[in-house]
């Protein structure tokens, strides 16, 4: 995407939790019984719209038929990872000031130029059994070797067919929580008062009430 489209995905995530189609569709048995219109923020297809939305409010609940159908409507495999990725790394930040009780960031301003289009060339087309390609598991050479030392988990590696995404989640993982390099070390705390143990009690809670699948 280009940084205004960019820019207009972020804008939307925020849009989202204010949506009235989406909270008609969190609080019914199946999103699909409810029919209408997002509440939008942007000029951006509905595709994308429905996207950006149904991952910010009810990730819980997508299949892997919604994502087909979301691609069978001419959405790019890369293009929805870039979505994921934006949605992933401006919700992080927002959540932070909404649990510290201090303004949200202003969205910036795009920059010209297009986007790049690159595509790592060691991509595994059929992920391992995910819905999207990624690269392998271990990345010793190449342009993406800086991704993760050894092997990784999915969480990580579910952005990395657009690799700058990874790269981006992983400075701000380690500005919010700790460097991907000592997840396992879990004597390793890096910062604070709180022990690294602790520190995995307050996540557990917190994805437990997120419903994160992980």
């Amino acid at each position: 995407f280009s940084g205004a489209e960019r820019v207009a995905i972020a804008r939307e995530v925020r849009q989202a939790s204010s949506c009235s189609l989406c909270s008609q569709r969190k609080a019914a048995l199946s999103p699909y019984q409810v029919d209408g219109s997002h509440d939008t923020a942007s000029e951006l297809s509905d595709t994308i719209i429905e996207v950006i939305h149904r991952v910010v409010t009810d990730s819980a609940r997508l299949t892997k038929p919604w994502f087909d159908g979301i691609i069978q409507q001419g959405l790019k495999v890369e293009e929805y990872v870039e979505i994921i990725g934006t949605i992933v790394n401006l919700f992080s930040i927002d959540e932070f000031c909404r649990g510290m009780s201090i303004p949200l960031n202003e969205l910036p301003e795009p920059v010209a130029g297009e986007p790049s289009n690159y595509r790592p060339a060691n991509i595994v087309e059929d992920g391992d059994g995910s819905w999207v390609p990624m690269c392998p598991n271990t990345v010793d050479s190449g342009p993406e070797s800086d991704l993760w030392e050894g092997r990784t988990g999915y969480v990580i590696r579910a952005l990395s067919l657009v690799p700058d995404e990874v790269r981006t989640m992983l400075d701000l993982l380690e500005t919010h929580y700790i460097n991907n390099s000592q997840i396992w070390n879990v004597k390793h705390c890096p910062r604070g008062t709180l022990s690294r143990i602790q520190m995995e009690v307050v996540a557990t809670r917190v994805s437990s009430f997120n419903g994160c699948f992980y």
